[in-house]
Parts: C-alpha cells; structure tokens; sequence
C-alpha cells in the first residue's frame, strides 16, 4: 500500500489518538473519525460519524482504503452493519481486539472477551484484508487512578501483587501502523505485550516517582473494588468481567513476549516510561 488514506476510529482516544499522530508524523494521509469536536494537527482530516449508526460512516469512508477500528461498545451488536459499510469502501481493516481472545483463560461468554472474538470473526469473514492485534492489559488504564493520586496522594485497589506487562498505547499504535500501510501483517493476531511484569504497586510507586513525589498503594478487597468501580459509573457488566480475570492472574500471570520489537524494530517501552509520559495527568 503506499500513502493511502487511512481513517482512524476511536482517534480521540488513547491509542486511535497515537495512531493518527504516527500516521501524520510519517507523511501518511489520514481521517479520523469523530462524533462531535475534536482538535487534531494541520493536515489531519476530522470527519463526523458513529460507529452506532453505520449510515453515518459513508463520507468518512470515502476515499478509504484502511481503516482502524477500535470498537467502543460491550457487545457486537451492529458491528455486522459496520464491517460491511467499510468493506463497500476500504480494502482493509485493523481491528483493536484482545489478548483474552486467544489466552483461553476466561471463561466462554465473558463479556469483553465474547464481543472482541465475535468482530475478530466478523472482521475475518468480510473479505477485506485484516488483522487483529492482541495486546494485554494498557498502561494507560492506570489513568483511572489520576484524580485518587491527585487529590489524596494514594491508590485504593484490590490485588497490590497483580502483575501485568501493560502496554504503552503507543506501543500499540506503532504495531497498528505497521499493519496499516504494510503487508507485514495480513491475517496476523500478534499478541502484543509490554516489556516485564509489573505489580499494580509498583505502577503506583513508579507513577510516584515520575511526579515527584509518594503515591501509596491501599490495598481494598475484590468485593469493596466491585462497590467503588460501580460506583464511579463502570458498567456491572464490565465490572463483573474484569475483576475476576484480574485475580486469577494472580497465580496466572500474562506472558511477556517480544514481539513489538520483532514488528517495529523498537523495543517496547517500559511503565517506567510510560509513567514519564504522561506525568502531568497525576499531578
């Protein structure tokens, strides 16, 4: 593919955001798909559509010929309806998917898991040219820890000893790129992970570090962490299905694999890093 025009759904998000900044950063053209206003960089093309009205999607797709999709809801419902109104214009699609996918460590029917797999399937079926990235957990959703940090200096979360190889969105969206205006990774599910393990509190001591000063980890039970997730405004459904996953990786943990490094030629970077980057969120 050379200098197609890509559009990115979910480009006012973590990682759709990292990926309209590379693409942009590399010359490549790219649209991202918005529902409301959005600010993105000169040459950088916001086009209005909902991925909850696949009606709408027609102007941005034109002229497509890749397109990004992260899906934003907790089921597949419509995602039939979107893949084929992508497939009438594009001749490929990058699906946001999961590492739960393929772990085989949940349970059949968990909620996250059983929507990713059904647009894996659906995504594979269309005839389009595809690929489905699988990263584990992101760094990036330690920033629903950013206003307990801020405002009292501690994190109250259940299973301090939970460690991960969370992925810097930016990771992701490098692989994403890669997939998108190469053949490097047609028909692959490559499971993408960050480089090491680490427990939820070390990413809070690390995320002390970087603002400069003590953050506490407070260890609460999964029932307490169930109330407070609740409580802030999570879906039952997703409260329910991630919790639960989490505590069996205790005994379970994720694997730690190379394979950023083996796509992009860049190593993965660390929470460390990540916890540098986005300091100012937590201060």
């Amino acid at each position: 593919m050379t200098q197609p025009r890509i559009l990115v759904a979910g480009a006012t998000g973590r990682v759709g955001g990292a990926v309209v900044a590379q693409l942009h950063a590399a010359g490549v053209p790219v649209r991202a798909l918005v529902r409301g206003e959005a600010s993105f960089p000169e040459g950088v093309q916001a086009v209005r559509g909902d991925l909850g009205d696949p009606a709408s999607l027609g102007a941005a797709l034109e002229g497509v010929e890749a397109v990004f999709l992260v899906w934003p809801f907790l089921s597949a419902e419509g995602a039939s309806d979107v893949i084929d109104a992508i497939g009438k214009r594009a001749r490929r699609v990058v699906y946001l998917s999961s590492a739960g996918v393929g772990s085989g460590e949940e349970e059949p029917g968990e909620a996250i898991t059983a929507f990713h797999a059904e647009l894996e399937r659906l995504v594979e079926a269309s005839g389009l040219e595809w690929t489905a990235l699988r990263p584990t957990g992101f760094a990036s959703n330690a920033l629903g820890w950013a206003e307990e940090v801020r405002t009292t200096g501690a994190v109250r979360a259940p299973l301090a000893r939970l460690a991960r190889p969370l992925i810097h969105e930016a990771d992701i969206a490098a692989v994403a790129v890669q997939a998108l205006t190469t053949d490097a990774l047609l028909g692959a599910r490559p499971l993408l992970t960050g480089p090491e393990l680490v427990t939820q509190e070390r990413q809070v001591a690390l995320i002390g570090e970087a603002i400069g000063r003590p953050v506490r980890f407070d260890e609460i039970t999964l029932a307490e962490a169930v109330e407070k997730m609740k409580a802030a405004g999570y879906p039952a459904e997703l409260v329910e299905a991630v919790l639960p996953v989490q505590a069996k990786m205790l005994a379970n943990p994720e694997p730690v694999n190379d394979e950023v490094e083996r796509i992009t030629g860049t190593p993965a970077r660390t929470f460390r890093e990540w916890a540098m980057d986005h300091a100012t969120d937590f201060r």
